[in-house]
């Protein structure tokens, strides 16, 4: 059917505005919008540029929004679709970031985030038993989470090594075991657009890998040459690029060794400050992704860049949110006319797959490393050997944050609260414990 493009945009902006609760609800609420309400897209469509964006590294919602623009209106369907997804959370996440580098050390807010940081830990928990239950159906996949939690929790083996460790194990292991995964879904029949858009000429994904590359990383070169690789600009922008290009598995599965680098080699902020960024950013719109930002704001707000302090913040934020999704475009633009041909391969479903099993064990580790700074007021890292452990000091057990943890979990596992209300009454209880 025939949609024009102003019509097209008013609907990717009532998304954007409306895209809380995490990529479960967004991909729910484009499926309403854009198959059920509008009929733009067929459900085969819809499921085939799902099934695709799963596949890539980056935030799916967002790029499922992009993917969706792409099929109506091209690549500025596409662009128009992915930016306004994003950009209403940047603007508030921007102004959040700008609140708490400002008013951080207020005891007030102080308290705020006390009873956000226990909501955090259990909503982490939950993601990580409802990922689970969907990825986790053969002993083989347990054992590649089972590794990729070792890896990096006590070998602190880097996730990108995880991640390209992981899609080697499942390229190799399918042509020795072809069911080491499971049944091999059956093939889909090419249906609708789709099927017309497969495929794609050398020319146009040469020109389109080059400018992608030159929007993406442009930037990053001249920052490079402009202040040197020392400057916390250029960090930003080289180490979040890296992040953009391993970031399977959503936001959860990247954070904790984003908050590993960025608070121990870094300095950018503090573990208790990682875990208010995550916090703020799943009460806003957009990606949970977003907490990049975040991250970028305070680590140039503090260093030594010769600007205005908040000047420097709003531009380590913008540099931050640059890198992470550039790439998500330049992957849907030149991966979207592949997209059957990819699909359909083997080898290649079988290596993403056992990536979704690492990610498990990713998630894993995040859960475990966000729940010992949350519950202990003093955590001390030790080397034994090859390996790295953790020693939380057990005389600085928090009860009243493992009280709070504890009713959130029970919230959102057994009564399947909305992350806003645990969000917001664990803020309420951490003011009512701190001040009463």
């Amino acid at each position: 059917m025939s949609v024009s493009f102003g019509e097209a945009f008013r609907v990717w902006t009532k998304i954007g505005l409306l895209s809380f609760g995490g990529p479960a609800g967004q991909i729910a609420l484009m499926h309403r919008v854009l198959v059920e309400e509008k009929k733009w897209l067929s459900e085969p469509q819809f499921l085939h540029a799902l099934n695709f964006c799963m596949l890539l590294p980056g935030p799916e919602a967002q790029q499922l929004a992009t993917y969706s623009g792409w099929l109506l209106h091209g690549v500025k369907g596409g662009l128009a679709a992915g930016l306004m997804f994003i950009l209403p959370g940047v603007a508030v996440m921007l102004g959040l970031s700008m609140l708490y580098g400002a008013y951080a050390e207020l005891a007030f807010v102080e308290a705020l985030f006390f009873g956000i940081k226990a909501a955090v830990f259990a909503i982490v928990i939950e993601a990580l038993i409802r990922i689970s239950k969907r990825v986790m159906k053969t002993g083989a996949l347990y054992g590649v989470a089972g590794t990729a939690f070792a890896a990096i929790f006590f070998l602190d083996i880097p996730f990108p090594l995880v991640v390209l460790g992981a899609a080697l194990f499942g390229f190799a292991a399918i042509r020795v075991l072809p069911a080491i995964f499971g049944e091999t879904p059956e093939r889909e029949e090419e249906t609708g657009r789709v099927s017309a858009l497969a495929g794609g000429s050398l020319l146009r994904t040469v020109a389109t890998l080059a400018i992608g590359l030159a929007v993406w990383l442009g930037p990053v070169a001249a920052l490079l040459l402009v202040f040197g690789a020392n400057h916390v600009f250029t960090q930003e922008a080289v180490f979040f690029s890296k992040m953009a290009v391993v970031t399977f598995g959503g936001a959860y599965a990247v954070l904790a060794y984003v908050a590993q680098e960025a608070v121990q080699n870094f300095g950018w902020l503090n573990a208790g400050e990682m875990l208010d960024g995550l916090g703020l950013a799943e009460t806003t719109p957009g990606p949970l992704i977003m907490v990049l930002q975040f991250v970028g704001y305070l680590g140039a707000l503090r260093a030594e860049t010769g600007l205005d302090p908040m000047l420097a913040g709003v531009a380590g934020a913008f540099i931050t949110t640059w890198v992470t999704f550039a790439p998500c475009f330049l992957w849907i633009f030149l991966g979207a006319p592949y997209l059957e041909r990819v699909r359909n391969v083997a080898s290649l479903n079988a290596a993403f797959t056992a990536i979704t099993a690492a990610v498990v064990g990713v998630i894993l580790n995040l859960a475990v490393w966000f729940g010992l700074h949350v519950l202990f007021g003093e955590v001390t890292e030790v080397r034994v050997s090859i390996f790295r452990l953790y020693a939380p000091d057990i005389a600085t057990l928090d009860l009243y944050a493992l009280g709070l943890s504890a009713a959130a979990l029970v919230a959102v596992l057994r009564f399947k609260a909305g992350m806003l209300p645990v969000l917001g009454i664990a803020a309420g209880l951490g003011l009512a414990i701190r001040f009463f």
